[in-house]
């Protein structure tokens, strides 16, 4: 990774986490479709660890202050304590009956209100999606919301001035340089670099950092446009895709196999 380059710029970050079960215990019910949650350990969403790395990565250099927020069930508050033993300045925790069973639309308009009632930010970080449901919407979402850009798939940042930042993003076919101003919001890939372990004198400072709870009321919502009454989605089943394989071998002249191989892609549905 190339080394960062910064001018003298405090940069106050936003760092959105999400509680996901730990994907490598989870299991499906194959009847109702649905995850199996109980017994399985709540962790942070990997990519959200990568965007919070680099969140104190760049505050190491620039100053400037680390906030962390979820919106979860009051369990949610074990993942922003642990952001607090890195070294987060401050955790939020939106939580209530009200934003049960959000979907990504109805999640990023409580983010998006949430931030429009605490301080303001320059640079809002979010992993590019949650491996629970993989819909790398939520991130964008909010950007529009607060009608700013957007970067995703950060790979690395390459500089940070007193206007905004530069960064580098995966695309399909290699890499591509995007200079952005602030405030941006950036969504960020699973990064080379681990998220740090937590120190003794990070442990001890977190014991005096609280983690501040808001409910639909702090954050000024429309609660219809939250929970199950402001999500116009649904998810109907979840399930693991049956991995099937077949062989099919074709004799005979040049024009009876491509005959006959275009007769397997039919039957198949490929074609025609």
């Amino acid at each position: 990774m190339e080394p960062l380059i910064f001018s003298e710029r405090a940069v106050n970050i936003l760092v959105f986490l999400k509680q996901v079960p730990d994907t490598q215990k989870v299991k499906i019910d194959p009847v109702r479709g649905t995850l199996i949650r109980k017994g399985v350990p709540s962790v942070t969403n990997p990519f959200d660890e990568s965007a919070l790395e680099l969140a104190l990565e760049i505050r190491e250099i620039t100053g400037g202050r680390v906030s962390v927020l979820t919106m979860g069930i009051p369990d949610s508050e074990n993942i922003l304590r642990d952001a607090l033993t890195l070294g987060a300045d401050e955790a939020f925790l939106i939580t209530g009956s009200d934003f049960a069973g959000s979907d990504t639309l109805a999640t990023s308009y409580a983010l998006s209100n949430a931030v429009r009632a605490l301080s303001p930010f320059e640079l809002y970080l979010f992993g590019k999606q949650a491996t629970d449901g993989d819909t790398a919407q939520v991130g964008p979402e909010v950007a529009a919301h607060l009608d700013i850009p957007v970067v995703t798939f950060v790979q690395s940042v390459r500089k940070v001035d007193e206007r905004g930042m530069v960064v580098e993003r995966m695309v399909d076919n290699g890499r591509q340089i995007v200079e952005v101003d602030f405030p941006v919001a950036l969504t960020v890939v699973k990064a080379h670099k681990r998220l740090r372990m937590p120190s003794l004198a990070g442990i001890m400072d977190s014991f005096g950092k609280p983690v501040q709870r808001l409910g639909s009321g702090d954050i000024g919502v429309d609660v219809s446009k939250c929970g199950l009454s402001g999500s116009p989605t649904r998810v109907k089943k979840i399930f693991s895709p049956k991995h099937q394989t077949a062989v099919h071998f074709i004799e005979g002249s040049s024009e009876e196999m491509a005959h006959g191989f275009l007769v397997i892609l039919k039957k198949e549905g490929v074609y025609g």
